[in-house]
């Protein structure tokens, strides 16, 4: 038996369209707030939408910042979207607040000439291999909807970029822990793949 994929529900986030990916690709998915969920599954997803301070503070007051962080330990964790930038150490939309700190560098506005937020569709470009790219061609595209992106991340920790009027980080890998700014489980095959190699990482 494989086992779930536990997606985690702190009071924001995509959870059913990520939930019905993973069925669509055959994985078992559990939304949950329950930490011994979280120690039970086989890899945990973090979501989210809307803004850092709001995704933050419901993450901290939930108490299961500390569980992700525990399970980033021992098994894969992808954070999509807000649920990435809470994966990096402090975001500073609307005022500054942590995040979790499993990858290094802070959430800032996108610092281009072009109109924000970006809603749409931009291809990949990937600076570095990652396990959760394989198989996933240079210039793929996936769909995006933001105005703030990770910033001052070190190169080893960024996996993927777009150009969107300057280079924008769409995801990262430290350890187990990874992120993707972009939404997979709105992103046609490439984000069934994506989200496909994710889960793989734990079978």
């Amino acid at each position: 038996m494989k086992g779930y994929i536990a997606i985690v529900d702190y009071g924001v986030g995509n959870l059913k369209s990520v939930s019905n990916a993973l069925t669509y690709l055959g994985e078992e998915a559990r939304i949950t707030r329950d930490p011994q969920v979280l120690e039970g599954a086989r890899s945990v997803i973090l979501p989210g939408v809307g803004a850092f301070p709001h995704a933050a503070d419901k993450l901290f007051a939930s108490g299961l910042d500390r569980a992700v962080l525990e399970q980033g330990e021992k098994k894969p964790v992808l954070g999509i979207c807000v649920g990435m930038q809470l994966l990096l150490e402090r975001g500073e939309e609307l005022r500054p607040c942590p995040g979790l700190g499993a990858v290094q560098g802070r959430v800032a506005r996108i610092p281009t000439s072009e109109k924000l937020p970006q809603i749409g569709w931009n291809s990949l470009t990937f600076p570095r291999p990652s396990p959760l790219f394989r198989g996933i061609p240079e210039g793929a595209w996936v769909y995006f909807v933001h105005s703030f992106s990770a910033q001052d991340t070190p190169p080893e920790q960024i996996i993927a970029c777009i150009d969107y009027g300057c280079s924008v980080v769409a995801a990262v890998e430290r350890g187990n822990f990874f992120g993707c700014q972009f939404h997979p489980e709105k992103s046609g095959e490439t984000g069934l793949a994506i989200l496909g190699n994710f889960a793989a990482l734990s079978r």
